[in-house]
């Protein structure tokens, strides 16, 4: 395996241990803190531009691998159609075919992880600014909650103290009324009783 090709295989082996790394079932509160500060870091930019170049690079691996898988195939068509193949030849064309193969899927291997490893990154990072804006408005309508029901509370309060006011303001109308009623009775027996001894009860008729 040529050098480039080495690189490509250990950024292979480098995705899948990223992609483990995504799926595992990290504790929330670790998986939060990595994933935010790492969204956080200033270098990751400039990683990814330095990945898109290297992505670019295998994507051209990638087309070259699959042009000698087809070139060997076509002479080993054209070969076998005229029937001149040795033994040694018909070896060294399956050989070929073998490393064109093998450098074909392993570049197409590494650009289907890194766009699975891209689109699973970023639903990781949405995961995680949803749930936090889903604990956000619980903690909101907690404490709007708390606020209705203590106002409710306040006024229900409120209400029993009002209650309790006009059934002390009922007491203290019957009890005038009482009063008013004895002040009457008592003033009319005061008035029959004056009028008697003083002769004016025709009088006081009249007046009255």
């Amino acid at each position: 395996m040529t050098l480039y090709y080495t690189l490509v295989f250990a950024i292979l082996v480098t995705e899948m241990a990223t992609f483990l790394l995504l799926v595992a079932p990290l504790p929330e509160k670790i998986r939060r803190q990595f994933f935010l500060s790492l969204a956080k870091l200033e270098v990751l930019d400039k990683l990814r531009l330095g990945l898109k170049f290297t992505f670019v690079f295998i994507l051209i691996l990638f087309i070259d691998s699959v042009n000698r898988v087809y070139r060997v195939s076509v002479d080993r068509s054209t070969g076998e159609y005229k029937g001149n193949l040795v033994a040694t030849e018909r070896s060294e064309l399956q050989a070929r075919k073998f490393y064109s193969q093998r450098n074909m899927y392993l570049c197409g291997f590494t650009l289907f992880l890194s766009l699975i490893l891209n689109r699973t990154y970023s639903l990781v990072i949405e995961l995680i600014n949803a749930r936090d804006l889903i604990n956000e408005l619980k903690g909101s309508s907690n404490a709007k909650v708390k606020a209705e029901l203590s106002a409710s509370d306040d006024a229900n309060k409120e209400i029993t103290l009002l209650k309790a006011e006009l059934q002390q303001k009922d007491k203290d109308i019957a009890a005038l009324k009482s009063q008013s009623a004895n002040l009457s009775t008592e003033y009319n027996r005061i008035s029959d009783e004056l009028n008697a001894s003083t002769g004016n009860t025709k009088l006081d008729k009249k007046t009255a």
